[in-house]
């Protein structure tokens, strides 16, 4: 891309005897006291200023940006690169496969789709943890998910020879932001002579964990990312920036988890969504690198846009010790500085809104049952869990007072050691102390060793060391082992019926943890390598033991699970698993131990030692300067450069699988991972003109704070719902379903799981949860959300959706907008939204419409049995957006209820796209032409 260089910055930067091309921010006048992020925004317009798209008026907006004022001008920002998990990656492959026959249908030339900018794919989210608790467990683990997806993987094969610029990370290696930090961010690129800041969007919300490194990026859904690929930059209006302070440094006790569970309650409470969070002051040199990778990682959880520190002497340690090159090196200090990137803590820039935290005032906390920005400070989490029981669980019984403080179906001897595992046999598995005055179901059962046990509401049925978010954190995963180390010491073990594992982000985890002899501590506990990937954070978590399934689910149990990741959402973990909590990874090997969340960790003993006596958390709570000095001599700059020497290569069964050739894919008709998608079945070369909405009938009515997990196909496929019965017909083994994730590029199942999350709750129906609806058509009779879907379509009806506050929140999911339109869902009528789902929708050619301010479905007086007529929407063929639109529901027997919805189409790059019916649709137009 030429850049007309209004501004005369183009210019020379000699590192190291080599000359870059370079675009000075001095020459735009107010460069010098912008935000750092608005900085790298600056530098992109300056770069690709095309005097159409971009122009010299949007270049002078930013440079002379309002701190106070309202977004409201839109700009076009072109990311340097892409990056990309499988699940979200399949169909972004599959669509540019079918845009190239969409190509040559419409007299183009296939070879022009084609990633114009670097895209690269890890695959991180496919490994389920089948097997865990034994050394085997990662070959195992592997093998199974090389079974399962091996028509993806080799689709994937295809595309890395078929496309240009397209690198895939194979599996077992890595989780996708981990492998993002630790070696795919360039922070500085390079690109035929240019330098300039290395900025990237992904198709997973997560991707704003590089903020932690002074990279510019954030999820999006898998449409936008395909556009960014294709050379199509995302629009966006110049966004508010919330200066963030960080003052004093973390307290013995408290770990990088806690304060992001801390920063994450604050910002959510403040108000940060669309906007842009950047941290600043003196503190932020005393913060470590993978400690902002952290805070940056729960960005989506707090809702912000991105949540980025600037480059200093911490970034560059980081780059160096994570095996950059020298020339890197070079490059990055001398490009930040010459820009004004590089961080000057004596200088405050300005900001439109302002945040302070002092380190020192964190506590240990973990959150739950349900959402990431629900903290719980540590010491109240019994009494906070008892309070949430009262939501989850049957009155069935209640403790009356009498002695249970002895589970005495315990067994008297140690259990034996795993078969050939070559360790000694675990320490004794100790008692819970049975909880009074709260919900009990205590409920017996036999486990697969034929230990005699009990089970209970609030007994922990999960224990995962998982997520980007803390295994990217030596601090945190040192002082996991080092726990385990002090409680296999003392004598203590995990509980029977918890289901451990240990799921790295990277295989230096591994490294480390080899070179400071911690592993055999962890695998005594259970927590064996079970993969490298998202797993339990994704509901990858594998299935229980069938014998703790079957009690939890007779007795219908509230049980729970903790893990070290991000997300919590309901349903989302596991499907036997009602309540979820998020924490460090210590503290998630500490409730293993404790085996309930029914437990008082300040009063209450984890269990008894191998002495008898007592043994509580504070016994075994490792020393933060103990844990810093093993992180310190056990890290080196050679684990880095030897795991990713050859990162894409992969292992024998990778480079075995048979791959595919040729510049369009051979679709096969009997596949039910891999399908042709009907996007661009019969797209005109010229968009047909948008028009109005009638007699619409609702598809679903919720409530507030639906997230994409609600909606998104996500999980393990259930054989009695609308795609275990597609899988069956088209001979698929109950065995071989595989979750939804792994079958993204399959439509026909993804539309089948849309709005299907076992807890969603369609206010059209009376306590019921799932994907189920009402039809109108049949007198309102109970049927699937994709049943009654194909009815309406069979009878030419369009769907609205109608729904409360903060709608979308969650995964940049582009299933949960792709699944929408293709269910026919026209518009969705919401009281608000978050950023990505709302983007995603328009790029599906799906209307979203928001409620009058103060508004609601229930204050309207709307049930979901009325017609929905929709006018004013035709305005967009005229080349304007509508501020609102004229809303019509209409019923028998009742006055119409009208008011005007406003229209959340918010830039004109996305009436572009809602007129063309689709982002794709508008890309593949404007490369026809």
């Amino acid at each position: 891309m030429v850049s007309v260089d209004s501004f005369g910055s183009k210019g020379t930067l000699t590192v190291d005897g080599r000359d870059y091309e370079v675009f000075r921010l001095s020459a735009v006048e107010g460069a010098a006291r912008l935000p750092f992020s608005l900085k790298v925004l600056l530098e992109n317009l300056l770069r690709t200023e095309d005097g159409a798209n971009i122009t010299a008026d949007h270049i002078n907006a930013l440079g002379g940006w309002d701190p106070k004022a309202q977004p409201d001008t839109e700009i076009q920002f072109t990311p340097a690169r892409v990056i990309m998990q499988d699940f979200t990656g399949v169909p972004c492959i599959v669509d540019l496969a079918t845009m190239r026959e969409a190509v040559a249908d419409l007299g183009g030339d296939p070879a022009r789709i084609n990633p114009l900018a670097p895209a690269e794919l890890v695959i991180d989210h496919s490994v389920i943890i089948d097997v865990f608790g034994r050394p085997d467990a990662f070959e195992r683990n592997v093998d199974i998910e090389y079974q399962r997806n091996g028509e993806r993987y080799q689709f994937l094969r295809w595309g890395q020879t078929a496309f240009d610029d397209f690198k895939v990370v194979p599996p077992g290696t890595g989780i996708v932001h981990q492998v993002n930090i630790e070696h795919l961010a360039r922070v500085v690129m390079e690109r035929d002579g240019v330098a300039y800041p290395d900025t990237c969007v992904g198709t997973d919300s997560h991707t704003t964990m590089e903020n932690g490194l002074g990279v510019l990026g954030w999820g999006v859904g898998g449409i936008e990312a395909e556009a960014a690929m294709l050379g199509q930059p995302v629009s966006m209006l110049i966004p508010r920036v919330v200066g963030f302070k960080l003052t004093g440094e973390i307290p013995p006790g408290a770990t990088a988890t806690d304060v992001v569970l801390t920063i994450t309650e604050m910002l959510r409470k403040h108000g940060v969504v669309g906007k842009f969070v950047e941290f600043y002051g003196e503190g932020v040199g005393a913060v470590p690198l993978a400690n902002r990778a952290t805070i940056g990682n729960m960005s989506p959880e707090f809702g912000s846009t991105c949540a980025i520190f600037p480059i200093d002497e911490v970034t560059m340690g980081y780059l160096r010790l994570t095996g950059r090159s020298e020339e890197q090196l070079a490059l990055v200090e001398a490009y930040t500085k010459e820009q004004g990137l590089w961080h000057d803590p004596s200088t405050e820039p300005v900001f439109s809104e302002y945040l302070e935290l002092d380190l020192s005032t964190v506590v240990p906390s973990i959150a739950g049952p349900k959402r990431p920005q629900d903290r719980i400070v540590l010491t109240e989490a019994k009494g906070s869990f008892r309070t949430a029981l009262n939501d989850y669980a049957t009155d069935d019984g209640v403790h009356n007072g009498v002695d249970e403080s002895i589970d005495e179906s315990f067994p008297a001897s140690d259990p034996p050691a795993a078969e050939g595992d070559g360790t000694d046999p675990e320490p004794p598995r100790t008692a819970v102390p049975a909880a009074t005055g709260r919900t009990s179901k205590r409920t017996p059962v036999t486990l697969a060793d034929g230990t005699q046990t009990h089970l209970d509401h609030g007994y922990v049925a999960i224990a995962s060391i998982t997520s980007c978010t803390n295994t990217s954190n030596p601090s945190v995963m040192v002082a996991a082992a080092m726990l385990a180390k002090n409680a296999v010491e003392k004598g203590l073990g995990v509980k029977p019926w918890v289901k451990t594992s240990l799921a790295p982000g990277s295989k230096v985890v591994m490294d480390y943890y080899e070179k400071a002899g911690l592993v055999p501590y962890l695998e005594k506990l259970g927590f064996h390598l079970v993969g490298y990937g998202c797993t339990t954070c994704i509901g990858n978590s594998g299935p229980l033991p069938e014998e703790v399934s079957a009690v939890v689910n007779e007795a219908d149990l509230a049980v729970v699970s903790v893990l070290s990741g991000n997300r919590n959402f309901e349903g989302r973990i596991n499907p036997d698993i009602k309540m979820n909590y998020l924490a460090s990874p210590p503290l998630v090997i500490a409730y293993a131990l404790a085996g309930t969340m029914d437990w008082d960790v300040l009063n209450e003993p984890l269990g008894q030692g191998s002495d008898g006596a007592d043994v509580y958390l504070a016994d075994i709570w490792p020393d933060a300067a103990d844990v810093a000095q093993v992180v310190e001599a056990s890290i080196t700059k050679d684990m880095f450069t030897t795991d990713y020497a050859d990162v894409f290569a992969g292992d024998e069964r990778w480079r075995g699988l048979p791959t595919p050739t040729g510049n369009t894919f051979e679709w096969d008709a009997d596949s039910t991972y891999v399908r042709k998608p009907p996007y661009f079945e019969g797209m005109p070369e010229q968009p047909t003109p948008v028009t109005d909405i009638e007699n619409a009938r609702v598809l679903a009515l919720l409530g507030d704070s639906v997230t994409t997990d609600h909606i998104s196909p996500a999980g393990n496929i259930k054989a009695d719902t609308p795609a275990g019965k597609y899988l069956a017909e088209h001979g698929v083994d109950r065995k071989d379903f595989n979750s939804y994730g792994s079958r993204r590029g399959n439509h026909e199942v993804m539309i089948r799981g849309t709005f299907a999350n076992i807890r969603l709750r369609n206010q059209l129906l009376d306590d019921v949860q799932g994907g189920f609806t009402r039809n109108w058509l049949a007198d309102g009779e109970q049927t699937t959300i994709y049943d009654a879907s194909r009815a309406y379509a069979d009878a030419g009806v369009p769907l609205v959706v109608l729904a409360g506050k903060e709608y979308g929140s969650g995964s940049s999911r582009d299933w949960a907008a792709k699944g929408t339109a293709l269910l026919g869902v026209r518009a969705v009528i919401a009281q608000s939204y978050e950023r990505i789902h709302r983007s995603n929708l328009i790029g599906m050619g799906v209307l979203p419409l928001q409620f009058p301010e103060g508004e609601s479905a229930a204050s309207l007086g709307l049930d979901g049995s009325e017609t929905f007529s929709i006018s004013g929407v035709t305005a967009l063929n005229d080349g304007t957006t509508p501020r609102t639109v004229a809303v019509t529901a209409s019923k028998p027997g009742a006055s119409d209820v009208t008011f005007d919805a406003v229209v959340r189409i918010d830039t004109p790059g996305e009436a572009d796209y809602y007129r063309n019916g689709g982002i794709l649709q508008y890309v593949l137009r404007s490369l026809v032409k």
